[in-house]
């Protein structure tokens, strides 16, 4: 079977690699051809662009980027009509798959979408436009099947391929050498900040997150740094506190970090599946985040908060994000108290919530099964 695999940002290159390994599980004469990144690249393949060449972030972002996105759906467009594939994946990354979703099913393309565009948090018009558009949709958060059940799509929940990673992760990490010697890093307890794989939310997030760490001079301050940041934007931010830079290695940080000081978006469930305490901090664009809350109909920005319905991370947003705040919250967090022991268990329920495991297989069976009807 010929695939063509769309994923625009780092969760879903990970997505999209578990997603490429399965489908060579169920067929062995698997062709791919693929947006996305190294470890998409990894199960072999014809990439067409990088992701670091494709994620903008914010409303802003995108309108300056405007000629960029445009050129990229037009070779897209071009590209898939030449590889006529039997299956056209997309992944999340809604604003760019959503038309190269109408260009396929207008071309007689089969379109399956992997991780639903989040419309049940904003402009939810847009599901009558997937249902047109889509052939098949799977879902990776439980409350998703309800939503689209409501507009009259029926669509698979498949559990959350996160789970997956992780244990896959785990299972693989308790093979290796010690983290510390690794790394050299000293006998403290590790306090992991993660700021962000963009350059704008790095230099915005960053300094607040390092104002605070330092102030847990007991701990071992360690950045996973993302794998297309230089380490001397670290650095320069960090001047003279003393912090461990380890670049494009989140889990190995995360797997044994204490606690942890976290952007929003997927990292926020990384975390919490790794049972880190953690302080969810967002900082953006002005104007984006104006503009998002006049939208956005959800009460939540971490899928931690979302999938479990109620506030279990203390999330810090905008002129919340402060570094005095970041010390309040986290604090208690880090002590041997009753507010982690009941942070502890609720991570454990979320994990319940989001199933065993097997989504990347359910997805490539489902997938298989379809397209060689």
């Amino acid at each position: 079977m010929k695939y063509y695999i769309i994923a625009g940002e780092a969760s879903g290159d990970l997505h999209g690699s578990n997603l490429m390994q399965a489908l060579q599980h169920q067929d062995s004469n698997t062709s791919f051809r693929f947006w996305g990144g190294d470890l998409m690249a990894a199960y072999g393949g014809e990439p067409v662009k990088h992701i670091k060449d494709l994620a903008f972030m914010g409303f802003v972002e995108v309108v300056a980027n405007l000629r960029t996105i445009l050129t990229n759906i037009k070779l897209c467009k071009s590209d898939l009509l030449k590889f006529q594939p039997d299956a056209l994946i997309l992944i999340d990354y809604p604003g760019f798959n959503m038309r190269i979703a109408e260009f396929a099913k207008a071309n007689g393309i089969p379109v399956h979408y992997y991780i639903s565009p989040q419309v049940w948090a904003w402009k939810q018009n847009r599901v009558h436009k997937l249902k047109k558009t889509v052939d098949f949709m799977y879902c990776i958060l439980p409350f998703e099947k309800d939503f689209y059940k409501k507009f009259e799509m029926e669509v698979d929940y498949v559990g959350h391929p996160l789970v997956d990673a992780i244990q896959k992760f785990r299972s693989a990490a308790s093979l290796e050498t010690d983290f510390r010697k690794k790394y050299n890093l000293s006998e403290r307890p590790i306090l992991a900040l993660l700021p962000g794989s963009r350059l704008q939310e790095i230099k915005k997030k960053l300094p607040l997150m390092l104002g605070a760490a330092n102030a847990f001079s007991d701990m071992e301050i360690v950045i996973a740094a993302a794998p297309n940041i230089e380490a001397k934007v670290y650095l320069d931010i960090a001047k003279n506190i003393p912090i461990q830079i380890i670049p494009n290695q989140t889990y190995e940080v995360l797997n044994n970090a204490y606690a942890a000081m976290v952007t929003s978006g997927t990292a926020t469930l990384e975390t919490a599946l790794f049972h880190v305490p953690q302080v969810v901090c967002y900082k953006g664009n002005p104007i984006s985040v104006a503009i998002a809350r006049r939208l956005v109909k959800i009460d939540y920005i971490s899928l931690v908060n979302l999938i479990m319905n109620k506030e279990v991370v203390k999330e810090l947003i905008q002129s919340e994000l402060t570094e005095k705040n970041i010390i309040e919250h986290l604090g208690p967090l880090i002590e041997t108290s009753k507010k982690r022991e009941i942070l502890l268990t609720a991570y454990n329920e979320l994990e319940a919530i989001l199933g065993g495991g097997g989504a990347s297989e359910k997805v490539a069976g489902l997938i298989f099964e379809r397209t060689k009807q």
